[in-house]
């Protein structure tokens, strides 16, 4: 959720209570903790080092074709990587970090909770180390046997404590996996090895700014920025092999398992026979895919496709892609009917159509040059919907619908109707949007269904719950047609996930009650993440859509203890039919997925 960050460093690369009984969904909200957990990490280097060299990290790159993973007769459980070896710092990084240290303590410390990292960093936002495979205990019931593969689910874990201003979303990405076999599971948790990741590692402190939180008010941008031209400029990190994060998804199209962030080009990574994660290298799509991609792209279940766009903060603002079952991406589709840069995070495809949201919340260059906030909401903007043939070669037949007061983060899905005479959407609107970024306890998101007329450009809309939810996911066999149930995240306030609802979106317009259907809280203390919704037998065609199993990641604060939940989507309740205690504590974070074993052994 990082986008603009890349826009910016890319200009220096182109110029040289209980877990287990349902709850009442009336459980009150409290108010969050700023209790912290112990969250130095005794691997790392517990002073600012780094080599004597000036040379860049070089990064890893993807094999074209890697060869499947063959491990040794006796295979030898897998250790933290080794850290470099700590010389004394080179003059330079005593320099730069000097002036960090100075701009952090006097110029912006980080005097707004929404980038003290003592309050974002509290409670189970806390990072954790790396945990190589780990076999994990099933205290409930038992694993079903059609959860023959890996969930695995990103999100921020910043490899070093941060020394000034920091926002959730500027942390490394961290996979967190668990690979379930034969009713066991195993517990991963390793860094995708970005390019900033391994250049910070060698280097043993950060070098690469917090865009989100480091780069406002005119006095710290200039000093932020000139800092890290200078770090560029003496060769401690190259802009040109990314500064992307790589923590917000997952994704598995074109015969890869991708960990996306929409700052850089997705990483492939892999998981080996033992359940460790592997970091295969960037990927650009043998050179055709430009500087970043969306960490949302839509998957079709039938034809394999993967459609996709870029935006930035400068033209075009949004350009349109896909990438066929065999990884080949289309010449990008720039669309310069979007004027303004917006912060474009999700979209959604039907059969014939793609939908990109224009909403209040966008990228100002000038703003930020002059000391701003690089993504702010305007009021006087009037969102709208954008609709774009599935498969156009240009905008020529690009159609834009205004649509004031809907403001979405996240598409769940959307579908035709009327011969493709009709679009219908289902996402969560934003009722709150000023807070999106400075105060997400604030926030409240209404799911709701918008019905785009293609001929008269008419558009309705209408709430399905007034609940604030986020994070739906639906049966992925259903992305781009039309889908009755979804299981979206209950924020308690959000980012924390309280429970899960699913809801049945086919009620009629005429119909105005809440579609909620199935609802389980986690219990007091206890909160979760996105829910993944995975079928039992997917390639059953005549299976009823809820047949199958939510999973989530869920977070005990009164005990620390972390569990990973499966629960009967079919049950009004969401029963648990099995309960996994994890080695340690998961943090939260953001999007997931389940892989089956019969797609890895095809990666």
């Amino acid at each position: 959720m990082d986008a603009f960050s890349s826009t910016f460093l890319s200009t220096l690369s182109q110029h040289p209570k209980s877990l287990l009984s349902p709850n009442s969904p009336n459980t009150a909200t409290s108010s969050p903790s700023l209790k912290v957990y112990s969250v130095r990490i005794e691997e790392r280097p517990q002073k600012t080092t780094t080599t004597t060299s000036t040379k860049p990290a070089q990064l890893p790159q993807e094999k074209p074709n890697p060869s499947p993973y063959t491990p040794p007769k006796a295979t030898p459980k897998r250790q933290l990587p080794i850290k470099p070896k700590q010389v004394e710092p080179s003059f330079p990084a005593v320099i730069f970090n000097a002036f960090d240290d100075f701009i952090n303590t006097f110029i912006d410390p980080p005097l707004r909770p929404s980038v003290d990292p003592k309050h974002v960093l509290s409670n189970n936002f806390a990072p954790v180390d790396e945990l190589p495979p780990t076999e994990c205990e099933v205290v409930q019931g038992s694993l079903p046997t059609c959860l023959d593969g890996a969930y695995i689910r990103n999100g921020p874990n910043p490899q070093y404590l941060p020394r000034g201003p920091y926002h959730l979303f500027d942390g490394d990405g961290m996979l967190h996996s668990i690979k379930i076999s034969q009713g066991k599971a195993t517990l991963c948790s390793r860094y995708v090895q970005t390019y900033k990741y391994i250049v910070e590692r060698e280097a043993g402190f950060q070098v690469i700014p917090n865009v989100f939180s480091g780069f406002n008010g005119l006095t710290a941008s200039a000093a932020r920025g000139a800092i890290t031209a200078a770090r560029a400029i003496s060769g401690q990190f190259n802009p040109t092999n990314g500064i992307g994060l790589a923590n917000t998804s997952l994704a598995l199209f074109g015969g890869k398992l991708f960990a996306l962030g929409e700052s850089d080009l997705p990483y492939a990574v892999k998981l080996a026979p033992d359940g460790d994660i592997i970091t295969l290298g960037r990927h650009d799509f043998d050179g055709k895919l430009f500087m970043s991609m969306t960490a949302h792209p839509k998957i079709d279940p039938e034809t394999g496709e993967a459609f996709a766009f870029r935006y930035g903060a400068m033209p075009p603002f949004l350009s349109y892609f896909k990438i066929d079952q065999n990884g080949t991406k289309s010449p990008d589709v720039p669309i310069f009917s979007m004027t303004r840069p917006s912060f474009l995070h999700d979209f959604a495809i039907t059969k014939k159509y793609a939908i990109f949201a224009d909403i209040q919340i966008g990228m100002n260059p000038i703003d930020f040059i002059t000391g701003g906030s690089p993504v702010s909401s305007d009021s006087g903007k009037v969102p709208r919907l954008g609709v774009i043939p599935r498969y156009a070669q240009d905008e020529s037949e690009m159609k834009w619908f205004d649509v004031p007061g809907f403001n979405i983060v996240h598409a769940i899905n959307a579908w035709d109707e009327d011969g493709g005479d009709t679009i219908v959407m289902v996402a969560p609107n934003i009722l709150s949007v000023e807070h999106t970024l400075e105060r997400m306890d604030m926030i409240h998101a209404s799911v709701e269904k918008v019905k785009i007329d293609l001929k008269t450009g008419m558009v309705s809309r209408h709430p399905v719950s007034t609940r604030n939810l986020d994070f739906g996911v639906i049966n992925p066999a259903y992305v781009g047609k039309k889908n009755k149930y979804v299981y979206a995240a209950i924020g308690d306030p959000m980012p924390k996930v309280a429970g899960i609802a699913k809801l049945d979106v086919s009620v009629a317009e005429s119909d105005r009650r809440d579609c909620i259907v199935a609802c389980r809280l986690f219990g007091e203390g206890c909160f979760g993440g996105e829910p993944f919704f995975v079928a039992k037998d997917p390639n059953n065609l005549e299976a009823d859509e809820d047949d199958g199993y939510v999973v989530s990641y869920v977070h005990n604060e009164n005990t620390g203890e972390s569990k990973f939940l499966v629960m009967d989507a079919k049950f009004p309740n969401l029963d648990i039919v099995a309960a996994v205690k994890l080695p340690r504590r998961v943090p939260y974070g953001f999007h997931g997925l389940f892989v089956r074993e019969s797609d890895f052994r095809k990666l």
